[in-house]
């Protein structure tokens, strides 16, 4: 049996003190046992849960029939990676249903609290943002928000990403001249004078009072209808009102109607990202090859609006069950329902799939496996997307492994290059030292699994080799505690540097006891790019020579970099408006207007009140000038203030948000 076998090989390498003979005789009782106690379950619709030898959930499935479904896994042959979830398997429980539909709908909410790590599971850090508009409030504005709450505003989307809902905000503002600055009315109706915007025609003026807020909402009524999909019923509303005004001889006002007009017919034109949201149709994709392909694309009105990809190792179900698992999976993230599903095949569950979406959606879903016409032609649109991604996919996986292939070769290394961790030092500006942790799996940044570190070490004045030891130690102390967040350990260290950086990390190994553990530094040349690899004792190792060896170092010393720079900068901007945003009368924008004038909070501290009115109101002036000399506050307290606020933001460690 090849799972025996599986099995048998898994316990015979972990317990070499064991003859072979007694760990088959123990496997084949285990199995055995777990055969028995599934031959007593019923046969009823329910869910199996997996549990491994620590008691974790492994794998999370639904069944018609528990008997049939359970015993299924410990009796014949299976692929390989049934294989190997069914050896790590060492007891399972069941919960009994009432009806196929209930176990569907438990099954996801066990899989969605536990993330088994053998079930098919969508990418976590994908979200599909909206639009909100609150229009309970005088002057509503959109504003992008992750998911749907049931607070009474309306909601448009989900889109396909922040940057393209963004661009859809500043669109739609631009067609309809609604503001695009970070202003908010009433309350700062008259406080400043209207923005370089008005003066361009981009936008009303709505900050002099004028437009009235009876006109604002009217305009914020247009863009509503935009984004529903109502750009023909809006544009013919806005030709009779500009006929309308021409005919009462105010022909500016027709002129102005008119450039809407064309803004919104433009705007109609280019913006298929608005229609995909509004979708009636969806084709399902799935491939199984080099990288398992699941593809979604959106048609409104039969033309194409939008298409969603995911790629994942290949799943553990049969392709009907694990395209039901993935359609179930992506709707209830996406958070938005079309009028119907093509699928490219039925799924065992299809009817009670089908009803869990529509109690989900509160409106009709339909699922359908198309054999003729248009909608076939549909489906095996999204097959061929499917098909083209997972071999591209492949290729592309193919590519980097063979570039970690060379570079082991390179390093001399006898591991197999995984797991890749970069790390990086900045120090610049005089805003504490920060370190940057940077993980690349199979040659692609895990950017979910980047780290970043705030130095502790007292030292005189920068000194990235203390700062070094400190991060790689207290990587590995993460480890050494079993945090999740800190697993595996990489098979190569990458520091971004020279031979002292590499000493000073392998120093941080050697002292938790991590002696083996393979660690290079990444040198530049004089035009700052990456030249060669180097060791501790300064012996270099050349990577020009093969491109392909070139590019993924210099990408992940550049990552890397990047990566501290901006978490630097992100603490430098932090510090800084921590010292001003206490100054009543300043906010964020003339925050940034003092700090875009004058570059420091000591060069805001030393000018004076007539130096601060030329770049902000005078009131605010006064009270940025009070604040620093006025109320005679010593610079040892305002710097011991400082320094209580960033030991307060000092933690061990931050993820990286995404």
């Amino acid at each position: 049996m090849h799972t025996l076998n599986l099995v048998f090989t898994r316990f015979w390498v972990s317990a070499g003190r064991y003859s072979p003979v007694n760990i088959r005789c123990f496997i084949m009782d285990k199995i055995a046992a777990l055969r028995e106690k599934a031959n007593k379950l019923p046969l009823l619709p329910g869910v199996y849960i997996m549990l491994d030898a620590a008691g974790e959930v492994i794998y999370v499935g639904k069944a018609k029939a528990l008997k049939n479904r359970v015993v299924s896994y410990f009796r014949g042959d299976h692929l390989p990676k049934v294989a190997a979830m069914v050896s790590h398997v060492e007891d399972f429980q069941v919960i009994v249903a009432a009806t196929e539909f209930e176990a569907l709908v438990l099954e996801n909410s066990l899989i969605k609290r536990h993330q088994p790590h053998y079930n098919i599971l969508l990418r976590d850090d994908k979200t599909y943002p909206f639009l909100r508009l609150d229009e309970r409030e005088p002057y509503p504005v959109f504003t992008i928000v992750n998911r749907v709450a049931e607070d009474g505003a309306r909601y448009f989307g989900p889109y396909g990403g922040r940057s393209v809902t963004r661009g859809i905000v500043e669109t739609v503002a631009k067609a309809l001249r609604l503001p695009g600055c970070s202003r908010r009315f009433p309350r700062d109706i008259g406080r400043d004078r209207p923005c370089l915007n008005y003066h361009m025609g981009a936008c009303e003026g709505w900050c002099r009072g004028e437009p009235d807020e009876a006109a604002y909402r009217a305009r914020i009524a247009e863009a509503v209808q935009l984004m529903s999909g109502g750009e023909k019923e809006l544009i013919a509303d806005l030709e009779r009102e500009m006929l309308a005004a021409a005919e009462a001889l105010r022909f500016e006002r027709a002129a102005e109607l008119r450039d809407r007009i064309r803004a919104v017919q433009e705007l109609a034109n280019r913006q298929s990202v608005i229609r995909a949201a509004r979708a009636d149709t969806d084709a399902v994709g799935f491939f199984r090859g080099p990288k398992t392909a699941f593809v979604v694309l959106h048609y409104t009105d039969g033309a194409l609006t939008g298409k969603d990809l995911e790629l994942m190792p290949e799943p553990l179900e049969e392709d009907p069950a694990a395209v039901g698992a993935l359609v179930r999976q992506y709707y209830v993230r996406r958070g938005a329902w079309p009028k119907r599903v093509l699928l490219p095949l039925e799924p065992e569950d299809m009817a009670p799939l089908g009803e869990f979406l529509t109690e989900l959606a509160g409106k009709r879903v339909e699922l359908s496996v198309p054999r003729r016409g248009e909608r076939l032609q549909l489906a095996e649109a999204a097959a061929r997307n499917a098909r083209e991604e997972s071999v591209r996919a492949g290729t592309e996986s193919e590519r980097r492994l063979k570039t970690l292939e060379w570079l082991q070769k390179m390093l001399a290394l006898e591991t197999p290059l995984r797991r890749i961790e970069a790390y990086d030092i900045s120090n610049t500006g005089g805003f504490g030292i920060v370190a940057s942790m940077t993980v690349f799996e199979d040659g692609k940044p895990a950017r979910s699994k980047y780290r970043k570190f705030r130095m502790k070490t007292v030292v005189d004045g920068p000194d990235d080799y203390a700062s070094m030891r400190e991060a790689i130690d207290r990587r590995i102390g993460r480890f050494i505690e079993k945090d999740e967040r800190f697993m595996p350990l990489p098979d190569v260290f990458l520091i971004d540097g020279g031979q002292g950086q590499v000493a000073a990390a392998e120093e941080a190994l050697a002292a938790r006891g991590f002696f083996s553990l393979p660690v290079f530094g990444m040198v530049k040349d004089d035009r700052h790019r990456t030249r060669a690899l180097t060791t501790r004792d300064g012996r270099e190792i050349g990577i020009q020579a093969n491109p392909a060896v070139f590019a993924l170092v210099g990408n992940i010393q550049e990552e890397t970099h990047r990566f501290a720079i901006e978490y630097h900068r992100k603490l430098r901007e932090k510090t800084i408006a921590s010292q001003l945003e206490d100054i009543p009368g300043v906010g964020q924008k003339r925050r940034k207007a003092l700090l875009d004038a004058f570059k420091s909070v000591r060069a805001i501290r030393e000018a004076s009140e007539e130096q601060l009115a030329a770049v902000i109101q005078r009131g605010a002036a006064r009270a940025v000038y009070a604040h620093f000399h006025g109320e005679h506050r010593e610079d040892g307290e305002n710097a011991e203030s400082a320094e209580n606020e960033e030991n307060a933001e000092n933690e061990e460690f931050e993820e990286d948000e995404t």
